[in-house]
């Protein structure tokens, strides 16, 4: 079959349905970046590849029961948070501290590298300790690097009340690695 043309996620999904399967690569290599990053900030740097991997492993076992009532991102994206609940809950949540990638640690130069980690941990502890839709806009923005307008039509808010959930997630999270200090 000849290769696909720049189309919607609903196109590509109704031609993996009629098997095409080229769809779902396209598919792949179009939000593979956003949950790859969802998933950096959430679990240790060493389960980052292998979670993203099984969260599109799942994709493609369930694309065919998609009924497209949510867009293809929303759905990938609530099957993300769940491969990463489901993680934690094999590991047992409590015998490892969180930890933020380097990569989106802030850089130091000189720094120690074992502050650097402190922090990494801090960090990642401190998401999963603010509620659940203020760690999701703080995705949103950060992992995903939404703009605050993208943002309030993903979670069907206008544009304000988005922006004001930004600085109370932004808040609390302040509140949390200060807590932690």
């Amino acid at each position: 079959m000849p290769a696909l043309p720049a189309t919607s996620d609903e196109l590509l999904i109704q031609k993996f349905k009629e098997g095409y399967t080229d769809a779902f690569n396209t598919l792949y290599e179009r939000h593979l970046a956003s949950v790859y990053n969802r998933v950096r900030y959430l679990v240790p740097e060493t389960e980052i590849e292998d979670i993203t991997q099984e969260v599109f492993i799942a994709a493609a076992k369930s694309l065919h029961s998609f009924r497209g009532e949510a867009r293809f991102g929303t759905w990938l994206r609530t099957l993300t948070n769940y491969k990463v609940a489901e993680y934690y809950r094999k590991c047992n949540r409590k015998r490892e501290a969180p930890q933020v990638p380097l990569s989106r640690a802030i850089v130091y130069g000189d720094a120690n590298p074992a502050r650097i980690m402190e922090e990494r941990i801090a960090l990642r502890k401190a998401l999963n300790q603010i509620s659940e839709s203020y760690r999701e806009v703080i995705l949103l923005r950060f992992a995903e690097g939404l703009q605050f307008n993208e943002i309030a039509e993903q979670t069907k808010q206008n544009l304000e009340a988005t922006k004001s959930l930004f600085r109370r997630a932004m808040s609390a999270l302040r509140d949390q690695l200060d807590e932690s200090k």
